[in-house]
């Protein structure tokens, strides 16, 4: 009997404290969420992969968005990061991103550079997926936030870089396939570059509702465009259109 025991009471099971109590709750009811998100807008939109829907169901979100935005973290919504350096990113709907990913038939160790990732959610998914993973935002201020999130969520092996989309990642680098989270008007020619033969890069083509979800392959020289399903997300300033430009 452990000392200031009540006797009789010894064999009782210790309660949690009204906190923990309420902590593993918070906890339970975000893990039903994160299920009902897989099952509600995951796989009624065309995603299919096991791969891909077990990654989404165990990679936390919630640890991705802003303390006060956690009851959003599982809606079919854009959520808004912010940066102290006031740089924002509006991270893509989970349902987008998991088709975006899926469109990309990645295997386990695949090389794959994430564009605009906001907090790392989407890089965090590739991860689970069994990827290499290299996160670009486009400020030092966002790949800080970028690389708080992923050690709060466990992923701290990713690489965090930042620097000018347009400009491409470190000279150099190649990738199997490339995730851009956001919306280009221009062509990722730098990006591109980086793919290797065979690889793909994936992306929203266009604005509001003229939106779409395109995959661009790689072949030798050349690189085909395929158009996947229609999505509206904020155009990526570094690939915002100038006047009289058509892709």
């Amino acid at each position: 009997m452990h000392p200031g025991s009540i006797p009789g009471e010894a064999s009782k099971p210790l309660l949690p404290s009204a906190f923990q109590t309420g902590a593993l709750r918070g906890m339970s009811d975000l893990s039903a969420m994160r299920r009902t998100m897989v099952d509600t807008q995951l796989r009624t939109y065309d995603v299919t992969s096991k791969r891909v829907l077990d990654a989404f169901e165990t990679v936390a979100r919630e640890h991705f968005v802003p303390t006060v935005l956690t009851q959003l973290a599982y809606t079919d919504q854009p959520v808004t990061v912010r940066a102290l350096t006031g740089q924002s990113r509006a991270l893509v709907p989970p349902m987008v991103l998991a088709r975006m990913i899926q469109s990309l038939e990645l295997e386990p160790g695949s090389q794959v550079l994430a564009v605009a990732g906001g907090t790392g959610y989407g890089a965090a998914v590739l991860a689970q997926m069994g990827c290499q993973v290299t996160l670009m935002e486009a400020d030092d201020g966002l790949a800080d936030l970028a690389r708080a999130a992923l050690a709060k969520a466990g992923a701290a092996s990713i690489v965090v870089t930042s620097g000018a989309f347009e400009q491409g990642a470190a000279a150099g680098a190649s990738f199997d396939s490339i995730l851009v989270e956001g919306a280009i008007e221009t062509e990722p020619k730098a990006l591109l570059a980086h793919l290797q033969d065979g690889g793909r890069l994936v992306a929203v083509m266009g604005r509001g509702r003229a939106g779409r979800v395109v995959v661009i392959q790689r072949n030798g020289e050349t690189f085909g465009h395929r158009s996947i399903f229609d999505a509206s997300v904020p155009v990526l300033e570094a690939f915002l259109s100038k006047p009289g430009f058509q892709f």
